[in-house]
């Protein structure tokens, strides 16, 4: 995400880290070409204005003229500030203690409320609540199924009515959930394609009518600045609490993630950043500010590593790691848990370095298929004992998993080299242990990166 600004970005600083001292001339030349790029990456004119006047009243300082490292002292100031841009961090949902906590979620035909509905659901779920969907979108199409279905997945009940208005069936599903011990209650209202005066009405009722704790306007983070535009104008007419960005993953520019607070005034909650139910993620300016940038996103990889990993497991890796008694086994069971944290490509954006560096990289997710593949041909002798896998076993593996002979031994040799890397590691163990994977052992071979 974000891959078009963090370049554009990563080549204004590079200039300016290229000079042999700076000025308050060449400072500035910089930040114009700064502007330049956020207005590229499609965030709001105000917004950018107000920035770099921060950006520049701290720049031309005294600080940064005469640090001992300048160029680095600007991206300091140029991170404080998006920071300040997008807020703080304000991912808290007030639950309520005497009633159900009630959510609306309200925005344009196409934002994806109804996904949203469902992740945020699991994300409530994960907090030991107990949700209710309610389908109040009556306009769409399918709506009402859609929202089932993703009920079933996750085994949330889903209230609706065929024949009533929305207020009513919201008013109706609150009463209900009291009556079933659910305390928390989504309500996934319409959209319209564009804002008009029923979409509006028909909202203002159900806020009317419920007061609901929380309203959190969904938008397509990949429509920039109409997003934002959308955004500033439902909080005029209904007001809202907080923003759940969608589609973020795909989103190379930025504007809607960098303007919508400062446009609106309310904090970005979380953000959708795949389709799976579970890719829904809280919202941390601090975070997005350093990825912007180029400088990684480790808590964040820490956070779905704690997710992701089997401590039972873990510690079971780390006594074979002392005896050396690694199989390839263990190499799929850590390929497995690898896949739970999301894409290879995303994994690799939140390592500090290579965050403005992904743009163009083709990362083959298949290959991670074809290796499960090859491990799963192999009987329980051979993937306890790679050794004796000779050519015709070989032969016999690449038939078995549809790959070929060059696809089995570019496997067997990067675990041979994980193998002969981790006993490097051994005077280390203390930290495989607390990380619970082989961060040296990725299968990101020839062909996994392009």
């Amino acid at each position: 995400m974000f891959e078009a600004i963090a370049n554009s970005l990563e080549g204004v600083f590079s200039k300016l880290r290229g000079k042999g001292r700076l000025t308050e001339s060449n400072i500035k030349d910089g930040l114009h070409e700064v502007r330049l790029a956020l207005l590229e990456a499609d965030v709001n004119y105000k917004v950018v204005k107000d920035f770099i006047q921060h950006v520049t009243e701290r720049a031309v300082g005294e600080e940064v003229i005469k640090s001992i490292a300048p160029g680095q002292q600007i991206i300091k100031i140029v991170h404080d500030e998006l920071i300040k841009l997008m807020g703080e961090s304000d991912t808290a949902i007030p639950f309520q203690d005497s009633e159900p906590t009630t959510i609306m979620l309200v925005g344009l035909q196409g934002s994806g409320k109804t996904t949203t509905a469902g992740k945020l659901a699991k994300t409530i779920l994960s907090k030991g609540r107990k949700p209710l969907l309610v389908a109040a979108d009556i306009q769409r199409p399918a709506a009402i199924e859609q929202l089932k279905i993703l009920g079933q997945q996750l085994d949330v009940p889903v209230y609706f009515e065929s024949a009533a208005q929305p207020a009513k069936i919201c008013k109706n599903a609150v009463a209900h959930a009291r009556t079933n011990a659910q305390d928390v209650v989504i309500f996934d209202t319409a959209g319209r394609l564009h804002i008009d005066d029923e979409l509006m009405l028909e909202l203002q009722e159900i806020k009317q009518n419920l007061g609901p704790h929380q309203i959190y306007f969904v938008c397509d983070s990949m429509t920039g600045q109409d997003a934002v535009n959308s955004a500033k104008e439902f909080n005029t007419k209904l007001g809202f609490h907080g923003v759940i960005l969608t589609k973020l993953d795909g989103d190379t520019r930025g504007g809607a993630a960098l303007s919508i607070r400062a446009v609106t005034g309310r904090p970005i909650k979380f953000v959708g950043i795949g389709e799976k139910l579970d890719r829904l993620e809280e919202f941390h300016p601090d975070r997005m500010a350093s990825r912007i940038l180029g400088m990684g996103d480790v808590v964040s990889l820490v956070e779905r590593a704690q997710q992701a990993i089997d401590m039972e497991e873990a510690q079971k890796l780390s006594r074979k790691i002392q005896n050396d008694t690694l199989s390839l086994d263990d190499f799929l069971m850590q390929l497995q848990q690898i896949k739970k944290m999301g894409p290879i490509k995303e994994i690799l954006g939140m390592i500090p370095g290579l965050g403005n560096k992904m743009d163009g990289l083709n990362v083959d997710e298949k290959q991670l298929h074809r290796v499960e593949a090859i491990i799963r041909s192999m009987t329980t002798e051979e993937r306890a004992s790679p050794d004796m896998v000779n050519g015709s076993r070989r032969q016999r593996v690449a038939n078995g998993s549809g790959t070929t002979i060059q696809d089995v031994n570019q496997l067997l040799k990067q675990f041979r080299a994980m193998k002969k890397m981790i006993k490097q590691f051994k005077g280390n163990e203390r930290g495989l242990k607390k990380m619970g994977l082989l961060s040296k052992g990725l299968p990101f071979g020839k062909g996994m990166l392009q």
